[in-house]
């Protein structure tokens, strides 16, 4: 049975339009569908004053900070995959409630997709300036970047650009007078810069170690 010409025009035609609202919608959506996922949650529940959130990607993300410190005022807002653009969106939903603290670590997805370390601080900067200018009593801890290696699937990262990295974060705390916690030495292997694999079995995530150490030494901060 041989297709009228309109019909054919038609199809063409549809199929133009879905491929065209496909674009659209790709050009739209900045960040993956998970982002947007946990965004939207964290815009329903509300930070108040006496709030602790730790905010960053997967690494923050997949700690239980509320049963790790036993406090019910810990919020975690890390988001895996995020990187340090992503947190400069959402961090207004953050510093309007005026927590009393903000724990941030950030950087190593924006270096695994080939962002020099430069400009992930230039943005992380600007993290820093929308918090001290939206919310000045807030306490702000800038957490260096932890150590990677090799075993993770989709890491190129250089362990220079993580050290060079953590370097210009703590220079970036020391100019705008808030606290830098150096995370970095402590995680990494005793010989080289690559995380000590007692506390990661892909080369970026943690293990349960892993996060025992992190609390140990951010507590005395926290409390």
């Amino acid at each position: 049975m041989k297709l009228s010409k309109r019909y054919l025009l038609k199809s063409v035609i549809l199929v133009c339009l879905l491929f065209a609202s496909t674009i659209v919608f790709s050009q739209k959506q900045k960040y993956s569908n998970f982002y947007y996922q946990r965004a939207t949650l964290f815009e329903q529940l509300p930070i108040g004053k006496k709030d602790v959130v730790f905010v960053g990607n997967s690494i923050t993300n997949g700690a239980e900070w509320f049963e790790l410190f036993n406090n019910k005022y810990i919020k975690n807002r890390g988001i895996s995959g995020d990187t340090a653009e992503g947190v400069l969106d959402r961090i207004e939903v953050i510093t309007e409630g005026k927590p009393k603290k903000i724990f941030l670590m950030i950087g190593v997805n924006d270096l695994i997709r080939g962002k020099s370390p430069d400009s992930v601080v230039i943005t992380i900067e600007k993290i820093v300036l929308k918090i001290k200018q939206d919310t000045p009593k807030t306490k702000l801890y800038i957490q260096s970047v932890l150590p990677t290696n090799r075993n993770f699937k989709e890491n190129v990262v250089a362990q220079g650009s993580v050290r060079g990295m953590n370097e210009r974060l703590m220079k970036i705390a020391t100019e705008h007078q808030v606290f830098y916690i150096d995370l970095f030495s402590h995680f990494k292997a005793e010989h080289n810069d690559a995380i000590n694999p007692k506390y990661s079995n892909d080369g970026l995530h943690l293990l349960g170690d892993g996060y025992l150490l992190w609390k140990k030494l951010i507590t005395k901060y926290v409390k």
